[in-house]
C-alpha cells in the first residue's frame, strides 16, 4: 500500500471503512424515502 507500518496501513484502511459506511448510510435515507414514495404509486412503473 505504500504506508511506512502495517499499524499505518490498518488505521487508513478502517478509517476508509468508518467513512464508507456514513457515506453510503447519508445517501441510503433519501434513496429509502424515495423508494417508499414509489411503491404507493399504482404499476410497477416498467
Amino acid at each position: 500500500m505504500g504506508h511506512s507500518t502495517t499499524r499505518a496501513a490498518l488505521i487508513y484502511l478502517t478509517t476508509g471503512s468508518e467513512r464508507e459506511k456514513l457515506i453510503a448510510e447519508g445517501m441510503g435515507k433519501p434513496a429509502e424515502e424515495i423508494m417508499g414514495r414509489s411503491e404507493d404509486r399504482e404499476g410497477s412503473g416498467t
